[in-house]
């Protein structure tokens, strides 16, 4: 694994624009970039030829969470069979491990001890030592692991941070020693809303021997305005050449916090949960598209379960909607589809439904993605967040299409 930082904002402003080379990639990833969130390897309702149609190389990078595989094939097999590149047969995609997913794989903090990390899964309540854990990354050869965390819900008391701290550290010590395999290592950094426990806890782990970093515990209750301090005095103790991976969070706002803040990668589950709601992305990634037009120019929104970010594909108001889900987006479906269809698809309950919108949804979050890595390069991002932090708390959608021109 190779990281490069190729571009920063300015000395005092920490957002930058990297690039990953993995064994395999035929091109470097530019970040920061989304890491597709999957099920056992594969996006949710993505076959890999259809992943092979998203763009590329954005779309080569996916997160996967080693607990999938407890109730599947046995990990002694899937070593065997090579590892996750070879089983899926994905070997020009790159594969980062993370213990927790947001899905089926939910911290269990009540549950968790000095023995191990205990999760909520489909299979019941799982308690995963530092053994287990990195028996199942030897297996799965991923490019790159994050060390098991001791991840807890930000209301609980300062002493059970610090003893989540300690427990981090002491099983990211034992996940490194135990480790078999070259995928690069990223050391836990959890803390809540305690920052001096966060200052403790990166501090530390920069010490380690490790290739990058994965900040935890958010998307677990934090308050919204405390995000960008807690992520961005972390980020202060953490050395530059190496990077940055946030899980629990991935809606635009937040998303955009992070990049503020210095992140690099971030795998979330927000486009898994817009499609299985039946909602399609709309919001504006670029000003124009060589004939003046705005990228977004159909949208009536607002009173049919969406906003100006996206729109509710359910509404009986799109059910005679002959335009694509964006004019001139190049994804599949709206090439090939209207909005009355997959409105059809929805309501008679078919599995295509799901798979259209995917397409769609991750295509246009890739978009969203190479749009702010234009904006650092250009120097103008500060300018572009600001326009939005003023309505974070409401919405982000005004504000964000406020800004299209920006773009």
């Amino acid at each position: 694994m190779n990281f490069r930082v190729v571009k920063t904002w300015s000395n005092q402003v920490r957002t930058r624009v990297g690039t990953l080379t993995l064994p395999g990639l035929a091109n470097s990833v530019e970040t920061p970039c989304l890491l597709l969130s999957t099920r056992k390897g594969l996006p949710h309702f993505l076959s890999p030829d259809l992943l092979s149609g998203l763009p590329t190389p954005d779309s080569n990078l996916l997160a996967v969470s080693p607990l999938h595989f407890v109730e599947a094939i046995p990990t002694e097999t899937i070593s065997k069979i090579g590892g996750l590149h070879q089983m899926l047969g994905l070997q020009e995609c790159g594969f980062a491990a993370v213990p927790r997913d947001s899905i089926v794989a939910l911290p269990d903090s009540t549950s968790t001890n000095k023995k191990g990390a205990s999760f909520e899964t489909p299979f019941g309540r799982l308690l995963i030592s530092p053994a287990e854990y990195m028996k199942m990354i030897d297996s799965l050869k991923p490019n790159w692991w994050v060390s098991l965390a001791d991840e807890v819900p930000i209301g609980v008391s300062e002493k059970r941070h610090k003893t989540s701290v300690d427990r981090t550290l002491r099983w990211l010590d034992e996940c490194i020693t135990l480790s078999k395999t070259d995928g690069a290592a990223f050391g836990a950094i959890v803390g809540g809303r305690f920052v001096e426990e966060c200052k403790r806890c990166a501090a530390e782990v920069a010490k380690r021997n490790v290739s990058g970093y994965w900040i935890g515990g958010f998307g677990l209750g934090e308050n919204v305005d405390d995000r960008l301090h807690l992520l961005d005095t972390i980020c202060g103790f953490l050395p530059e050449e190496k990077p940055r991976q946030l899980s629990g969070l991935g809606s635009p706002e937040e998303v955009l916090q992070g990049v503020a803040a210095g992140i690099d990668y971030f795998d979330g589950t927000y486009v898994y949960h817009l499609t299985l709601e039946g909602q399609a992305l709309t919001f504006p990634v670029s000003s124009t598209h060589g004939n003046g037009k705005e990228h977004i120019s159909n949208n009536h929104l607002g009173d049919f379960g969406g906003d100006l970010t996206k729109i509710n594909l359910r509404a009986m108001v799109y059910r005679k909607d002959v335009s694509p889900i964006v004019d001139e987006c190049s994804c599949y479906t709206c090439r090939n589809h209207t909005r009355a269809y997959l409105h059809h698809l929805l309501n008679v309950h078919e599995m295509l439904a799901q798979i259209l919108l995917e397409i769609h949804n991750t295509h246009h979050y890739l978009a969203f993605f190479r749009a702010i890595r234009e904006l650092i390069k250009k120097g103008t991002f500060k300018d572009f967040h600001q326009k939005l932090a003023g309505s974070m708390d409401q919405n982000l959608a005004p504000a964000l299409v406020d800004a299209v021109g920006v773009l």
